[in-house]
């Protein structure tokens, strides 16, 4: 199934996607997809509506897309989680999984603008792996056991101000969680429509140039692997969001570097998870 959510901002509701485009209203059903969702069987229990054959309305084609997943708890990232990207930023390939936070009200919808912020000079793009975790975690004891809390996949657009993350001092947190700062989806495909998360082709380009090539074949650390990881140090709750790296060809291992200004537009998709767009405006 491919989950989405529309309607305007704040005001989301739940509903799957089909094939062609086509979305149909789950509101009638669910609440969201939010923690409440996954924690309580939702995903099952949305399967067997589909197979049964459930009358859903269609949404109306001019419905604004939402994040594919309600605002969740956490947006844990991986760092220098692809060789290659860890080489052009001058940085070895980590040993253990790089790991920082991003606040959880950058997440905004795969075609909403993304500020700029004020003051900013050096606003990049990452297109990543984006994993949902579908049942409340902790102290996994297998790979196996990690895969199974695995909600779903989808599109996540790590935007980073360099200036701010590298630059100003402290920890990596002030430039990552600038408003809008993580589009999400067009939808989330849960677990059955991804046989091989390490089997994904990636790009990004912007105004129409290509950026970003990637496959998530290249991770230093596989999905499975970072969620049994992480489940070491903290309660993965259902509903959270984490972002595993990016491939090279981010702005600031441009050279000479590049970075997004008001009027550009990103374009980003992961094979079989969609395509985003933005467009960068000032804040």
């Amino acid at each position: 199934m491919r989950l989405v959510r529309f309607g305007a901002i704040g005001r989301e509701k739940p509903g799957i996607a089909l094939d062609g485009g086509v979305r149909k209203d789950c509101s009638a059903h669910f609440q969201d997809w939010n923690r409440d969702f996954f924690d309580g069987g939702g995903l099952a229990r949305l399967a067997a509506l589909v197979r049964g054959g459930a009358r859903l309305p269609d949404v109306p084609t001019a419905e604004r897309w939402g994040a594919c997943v309600a605002r969740p708890g956490k947006v844990i990232c991986i760092g220098l989680n692809y060789s290659d990207h860890a080489a052009e930023s001058g940085m070895a390939v980590p040993g253990e999984p790089v790991v920082f936070m991003k606040a959880a009200n950058t997440v905004v919808g795969p075609y909403d603008a993304v500020l700029i912020p004020r003051t900013s000079v050096k606003t990049d793009w990452e297109v990543e792996l984006g994993v949902v975790i579908g049942r409340t975690a902790r102290y996994l004891g297998s790979l196996d056991e990690a895969d199974a809390v695995i909600g779903g996949y989808c599109v996540s657009n790590d935007v980073s101000e360099r200036a701010f993350q590298l630059e100003r001092g402290g920890q990596w947190t002030k430039g990552k969680s600038c408003d809008t700062f993580n589009p999400l989806g067009p939808w989330l495909s849960t677990t059955d429509e991804v046989p091989d998360p390490q089997a994904l082709a990636m790009r990004l380009d912007v105004n129409g140039q290509r950026r970003q090539t990637g496959n998530t074949r290249t991770m230093v650390f596989t999905v499975r692997h970072i969620v049994h990881y992480l489940s070491q140090f903290m309660t993965l709750e259902a509903g959270d969001l984490i972002s595993t790296g990016t491939p090279p060809g981010v702005g600031l291992g441009q050279k000479p570097p590049v970075f997004l200004a008001p009027g550009d537009v990103m374009e980003l998709e992961i094979a079989g998870l969609g395509i985003q767009r933005q467009r960068c405006e000032a804040a």
